[in-house]
């Protein structure tokens, strides 16, 4: 079994070969990359079977390579392993991920014993496996008060990059009511009316700010949403 390392710290990728070998005798190379770019290629070069992806790389994040990976070859097995617990991650995860395919994301910060858990789960046994830590905090990070759908989620990235009514509109194929009535209720989630009720705000930049801090979205996801309308506004050209 080929496993590919993807993590620009050098510490990081020193410590998850050595859990690789200790855990997994089924694995019989580990080839290493240092960002989302190199991972395409090596991936692509050695037919790799099985990816450990950080998700915050200088660059391409772990999101994008992950995308290219899964759309070459579907049936690859990635666990995600980061510092972070974004919503945003998850959200970005389960956007790009093919039906049927194994995945996991567990924190650097995970006992050894959990990391070995989740390699043996998602990589050899093909499990869908997400640290309940994960969740945790997010919960402690003051999430929204119920969780945005996904037409929700897709107008937030849409007003985020800073799209009017009426081009999310023609982009998600909804009708521009559909899309104020997202707005509105994407507004009541994230609190936007919750502080300064008697001063006049602009709702679309104080629903990003509170998106941001909440960590609903985070820059991996802007930057991902952007070249997503990019392609999307060549297409339509």
């Amino acid at each position: 079994m080929k496993v590919l390392l993807v993590e620009d710290d050098q510490f990081h990728a020193s410590y998850m070969e050595d859990v690789l070998v200790e855990t997994l005798p089924e694995v019989t190379q580990i080839f290493h990359a240092q960002n989302g770019d190199e991972a395409e290629q090596e991936a692509r070069a050695m037919a790799i079977d099985a990816v450990v992806m950080d998700l915050r790389m200088s660059q391409r994040n772990g999101i994008e390579a992950a995308r290219t990976l899964w759309q070459e070859r579907p049936e690859t097995r990635i666990l995600f392993w980061s510092n972070y617990a974004d919503e945003a991650y998850l959200r970005g995860i389960s956007a790009i991920v093919p039906e049927d395919s194994a995945y996991g994301y567990l924190l650097k910060t995970a006992p050894r014993d959990r990391l070995k858990l989740a390699l043996r789960a998602v990589l050899i046994e093909g499990q869908i496996m997400v640290d309940r830590e994960i969740h945790r905090l997010q919960r402690a990070k003051g999430q929204p008060r119920t969780s945005l759908d996904d037409s929700e989620y897709a107008v937030l990235l849409d007003l985020a990059i800073g799209l009017q009514d009426r081009l999310i509109a023609e982009r998600r194929g909804m009708s521009l009511r559909t899309v104020q009535n997202r707005l509105l209720s994407l507004y009541d989630k994230l609190g936007v009316d919750d502080a300064h009720e008697d001063l006049p705000i602009n709702k679309r930049v104080r629903a990003l700010n509170r998106a941001l801090v909440t960590r609903t979205l985070n820059i991996e996801t802007l930057e991902t949403a952007q070249r997503d309308f990019d392609r999307w506004q060549a297409g339509r050209g």
